[in-house]
């Protein structure tokens, strides 16, 4: 019976190990490990990182996907829902892929989906991100902390 009770832990330790579960719906680019990286707000993969495929959402943390704002990246997203189950209501964090606004099928797609969602928030079009080697050198940049700042403060309701 002891050895029963040391081994039966009901308590999934990982369950309180991040708070945001990165999904991308369509590959992993500098966008999505600069979203994961501003998330996550420097604490080394403690507050937000990207969920590796078949790996299942720890209790408590928060599935986001991410997707980029093209009628490709929607229906990605639509898809996805698609096939959600029992999980939580994900967030949705769109990055903009350009500097002008989503085309009007993306739009409406998304808009049609918001009732499957946590929420929406969206990531301008940061062209620094075409010029650095990673996440935390874009981080460096002011418009991309500023752009973080914003998406914590949507997804956080501050």
């Amino acid at each position: 019976m002891t050895a029963l009770s040391e081994t039966a832990n009901p308590v999934n330790e990982e369950a309180v190990g991040f708070s945001y579960g990165l999904i991308p719906v369509h590959g992993y680019g500098i966008a999505e490990a600069t979203v994961t990286w501003l998330l996550d707000d420097g604490s080394g993969g403690t507050r937000a990182r990207v969920l590796r495929p078949g790996e299942s959402l720890p209790m408590g943390a928060q599935p986001v996907l991410l997707a980029d704002t093209t009628v490709y990246g929607a229906t990605g997203v639509e898809n996805m829902l698609l096939r959600w189950g029992p999980l939580p209501r994900p967030w949705l964090v769109l990055v903009a892929d350009a500097p002008v606004r989503p085309v009007a099928d993306a739009r409406y797609l998304v808009r049609a989906l918001e009732n499957r969602l946590a929420g929406v928030a969206t990531m301008p079009y940061l062209p620094v991100l075409r010029t650095v080697k990673g996440p935390a050198e874009a981080a460096e940049f002011k418009d991309v902390q500023a752009a973080g700042r914003k998406l914590r403060r949507a997804m956080e309701g501050n």
